[in-house]
């Protein structure tokens, strides 16, 4: 029972802070089932999260195609190039030792806070054009935040989002949007590999995907009386961040550079 409500409550947060800034939630999925719900097996954390993170990025996708900001021919081949890179990364995940990959995950979160720390900036609102040159950096683009999202068993929003904006030049509302198609195939990608080694436990991701939805949409609630603090809120969480970091490192960086 307990370990039911940790991992409901542990999903309420990371959906809470998805639908509250827009982003970086889905980074704490590892950590909190690994800390606080207690998983072992450093790859079923990243099976499970991914699946997880998978399904509440397509559910949120629902919204914003509704607001019609999803450029779907960008989306689509973004993800697609995504999915072929996200199937290499997680399959090379598979391979590396678990505390080195936890180790390398805090690294990377560390980047993740930087990267929430610098304002958002998007292309213009002109009439998008889909032409040969955008074509190619829009594969090149999905090929690389694809592989590094499959490699941690992540949904990559905050790669994808400046991937699609430099290879698009498409306003920040619209690369918002459309990444959230690319979020969700490169978690699911990644989760059904992952599966075929029996690293996903399904009755933890149902629990934690159930406390996503409920945190999604009381977050979503708050931002909309907060949304001239966004900035501030980018900070707090980005800290957050970086405390997780701090102390991934410290429990695995003896294990992982075998000190």
């Amino acid at each position: 029972m307990l370990s039911f409500l940790l991992a409901v409550a542990c999903g309420l947060f990371v959906g809470f802070s998805l639908g509250l800034i827009g982003g970086g939630g889905s980074i704490l999925a590892t950590p909190l089932l690994l800390y606080v719900v207690g998983m072992k097996n450093p790859h079923l954390v990243i099976g499970t999260g991914a699946l997880a993170v998978a399904v509440n990025a397509f559910l949120s996708l629902g919204s914003h195609a509704r607001a019609k900001t999803v450029r779907w021919n960008a989306a689509l081949i973004f993800a697609v190039a995504g999915v072929a890179g996200a199937v290499a990364g997680s399959s090379l995940g598979k391979m590396i030792e678990g505390q080195k990959l936890l180790f390398l995950f805090a690294l990377l979160m560390i980047v993740v806070g930087i990267l929430m720390l610098r304002p958002r900036k998007g292309g213009n609102n002109e009439v998008f054009v889909l032409t040969t040159g955008r074509t190619v950096k829009i594969v090149v683009s999905g090929l690389v935040v694809g592989a590094l999202s499959g490699f941690f068993g992540i949904g990559g929003g905050f790669l994808i989002v400046p991937g699609l904006i430099f290879s698009t030049g498409m306003p920040l509302i619209n690369a918002i949007g459309s990444s959230l198609f690319s979020v969700g195939s490169f978690g699911l990608t990644t989760s059904i590999n992952y599966a075929l080694s029996n690293w996903v436990d399904w009755a933890v991701a149902a629990e934690f995907i159930g406390g996503g939805l409920l945190g999604g949409w009381a977050g979503m609630k708050l931002a909309l009386r907060l949304s001239g603090h966004r900035a501030v809120l980018n900070r707090i969480f980005a800290g957050v961040i970086f405390t997780v970091a701090l102390y991934m490192i410290f429990r695995t960086a003896g294990p992982a550079l075998g000190l």
